[in-house]
């Protein structure tokens, strides 16, 4: 059995949660780039991991490591998923993993170029819950699907220059926790749907502070997708179909659904482990770099990029 030797390129909270929870047998984190040599160190120390560079360049040209993943803002990934590619690395890239369709189409044409995988961390894609729920949902036991809700509502401290609100580092809640909002609703809509309306209010940097969007496909299946940095909501999706309807809390990372039948009886759903989240991400890269699993992610988000699409196109009209 081969054994994967990963890299990490950017350092911030997201790479800190995923060294923290890195426990894989056929896998191992090798080694972590940064633009700085001593936050390399300091993070390669915390986490026990050989290896630390102190440049992003250095980290790809080193022939150990298998698998890149990419942890730096949003607006960088293209160019970090693009030149890992090159270097011959596979690629599993935060969420959103690009810009835009055109940025994605270019680092897929590369990686099929490069006979490369390349997949998004997109935790919703390889919870091992939505699995076993679209298991349930084409027995046909829940009758047609009806209605999608996905509302993703998050308190963030107004300050212009984080993350967040800038937009030089590609801010808005959108391309953060609207992927899991548009992620969820794909999930479940029988083919890809158009956007039908949808509104924005803008925070003082002009990124998307909050947004309300109705989907729709040729099945006349409908989503909506709320979205606030400056709300909370509850993560709690709604899936309704003629005869049943399914809640699921917390479904970024979710573990459990409840199913509410028409007849007023309930059934309960568990499958996987929400501490284990971001493992399944990295054990569904191997299988799908081995081959034994279909790069059935990537599918789901080319849809999902196409839909941010066209949210932000009807957004600048």
């Amino acid at each position: 059995m081969k054994h994967y030797q990963w890299g990490i390129i950017g350092l911030g909270d997201i790479a800190n949660s995923f060294a923290e929870s890195f426990q894989q047998e056929n896998s191992h984190l090798a080694a972590v780039a940064s633009r700085s040599l001593e936050k390399a160190e300091l993070f390669a120390r915390k986490y026990q991991i050989p290896k630390a560079y102190g440049s992003f360049d250095a980290l790809l040209d080193d022939q150990e490591i298998d698998i890149i993943y990419v942890a730096v803002p949003n607006r960088q990934h293209i160019q970090h998923i693009l030149k890992a590619l090159e270097a011959g690395k596979h690629v599993l890239c935060e969420k959103a993993i690009t810009m835009n369709s055109k940025e994605l189409a270019d680092a897929i044409k590369l990686a099929e170029e490069k006979d490369l995988i390349l997949a998004e961390a997109m935790t919703i894609f390889n919870m091992p819950l939505y699995h076993e729920l679209r298991s349930q949902i084409d027995t046909g036991r829940f009758g047609k699907l009806k209605m999608i809700q996905a509302p993703f509502g998050s308190y963030k401290e107004p300050d212009p220059k984080n993350r967040f609100f800038n937009p030089e580092l590609a801010g808005g809640a959108l391309l953060d926790i609207g992927t899991y909002a548009v992620s969820f609703a794909r999930w479940f809509l029988s083919s890809q749907p158009k956007v039908l309306a949808s509104v924005m209010q803008p925070f003082s940097t002009g990124v998307d502070e909050q947004s309300a969007t109705i989907l729709q496909n040729e099945a006349n299946e409908l989503a909506t997708v709320s979205l606030s940095f400056q709300a909370k909501m509850p993560k709690q999706g709604i899936v309704a179909f003629e005869n049943a309807y399914i809640v699921i809390n917390e479904y970024p990372r979710a573990d459990e659904a409840k199913i509410y039948f028409n007849d007023g009886t309930t059934e309960t759903i568990v499958s996987g482990d929400s501490q284990q989240a971001l493992n399944y991400e990295i054990s569904n890269m191997v299988k799908t770099i081995e081959g034994t699993l279909p790069n059935r992610s990537l599918f789901f988000t080319k849809d999902v990029i196409d839909i941010l699409d066209q949210m932000q196109q009807s957004w600048d009209k």
